[in-house]
């Protein structure tokens, strides 16, 4: 409370030192927050009330954010009131279901995982399917077909729920179906444009974004650059392209630079990305270590609250770490079972800072 007895010259000071020491504050607490993914292939992970437990261990990690691949009551019910917000996926099982041309299936799907929980649960975005490829070598081509009309009828229903500017709808996209080098010469494989142009075009005529896992430690086993450039530990510029001048010191921006080329080049110039995605191995293969996995992790939670990349500079870039636990029940390689942040029980393999 002002004291009327302080002097103007008092008053003023006292004014400056109170935006002096808020100012800082505000740029804290006004920091993009950072999301996880909620897998839940182990053991004990979908046991009665492991989803309230994770609901809490988000809060005191100051987790803003959380992507689950499925509707999980247990979960959304933990979700009601805080401010947490939401990527909820469409299982890819569900996507023939609900591309049908009677859209019911697809009203129904948003009226039973979204408007049950609405107000309540902060609903941010909706996966319509995740990392569907177009090649026939691999399990999820099956889904090609479904993806873009399923994508369609939830959008509608989003809509006609009149929840279109609070809830976004798009499909979770990987590295396989995209090629280039440099970043400026990024498009996608003429295999899977059939599939993928049609999505950009979609989401490009309804202001949606592009949900994309983005995974420098694929890209460093596939063609290994220098480690420092893939941990965002690189003191030097690694990657100089030439086709618009701009250098690149880690993997990952790169990465997210090709896919917005590819995206550009298919008719979506204005699609922001959205890394649903993104994380590092503690164990299970080629420099995939603890201290690895904390490093970049740490890395790149500082990265994405910066200036953006080279190619969309001046923004943050929303990212979603892969993954809250490991999961010992994950099929692929041994590494796909040492992603997470925490054992089952809920203990961290390592410091964060976030």
């Amino acid at each position: 409370m002002y004291n009327f007895s302080m002097s103007p010259l008092n008053f003023m000071k006292t004014i400056v030192l109170f935006f002096v020491i808020l100012v800082p504050v505000f740029k804290i607490t006004g920091a993009q927050p950072i999301g996880v993914c909620y897998g839940r292939n182990g053991v004990g992970l979908t046991s009665p009330g492991q989803a309230k437990k994770t609901i809490d261990l988000l809060n005191a990690n100051r987790f803003g954010r959380i992507r689950l691949y499925d509707p999980v009551p247990e979960a959304l019910d933990a979700l009601k009131g805080t401010n947490i917000e939401v990527i909820l996926d469409v299982p890819n099982s569900d996507l023939e279901s609900l591309s049908n041309s009677d859209p019911t299936a697809a009203r129904a799907w948003v009226q039973n995982n979204i408007l049950t929980y609405t107000p309540g649960v902060n609903f941010r975005y909706i996966a319509v399917g995740n990392e569907v490829d177009p090649n026939p070598e691999k399990s999820t081509s099956k889904y090609v077909d479904f993806v873009l009309p399923a994508m369609q009828n939830v959008h509608k229903a989003i809509v006609d729920a009149g929840l279109q500017d609070q809830i976004k709808v798009s499909t979770a996209t990987y590295s396989a179906i995209r090629s280039g080098f440099p970043p400026s010469q990024g498009s996608f494989l003429d295999t899977a444009k059939g599939f993928i142009v049609p999505i950009i075009e979609f989401l490009e005529q309804n202001n949606l974004p592009l949900l994309a896992n983005i995974y420098p430690y694929f890209s460093y086993l596939d063609s290994p650059p220098d480690l420092p450039y893939a941990l965002f530990t690189s003191e030097k510029v690694v990657v100089k392209d030439p086709g618009n001048n701009l250098e690149y010191r880690n993997l990952f921006d790169a990465l997210v630079d090709t896919l917005y080329s590819a995206v550009e080049n298919a008719g979506g110039p204005n699609i922001e990305i959205v890394v649903s995605e993104s994380g590092w191995p503690s164990a299970g293969g080629r420099e995939a270590s603890f201290e690895n996995a904390q490093t970049y992790v740490q890395n790149l939670i500082d990265h994405v609250r910066g200036n953006g990349t080279p190619k969309r500079q001046g923004k943050s870039i929303e990212t979603y770490i892969f993954a809250m636990y490991d999961e010992d029940m994950k099929e692929g390689p041994d590494t796909e079972k040492h992603f997470g942040l925490f054992d089952p029980a809920g203990q961290s393999k390592y410091q964060l800072n976030v």
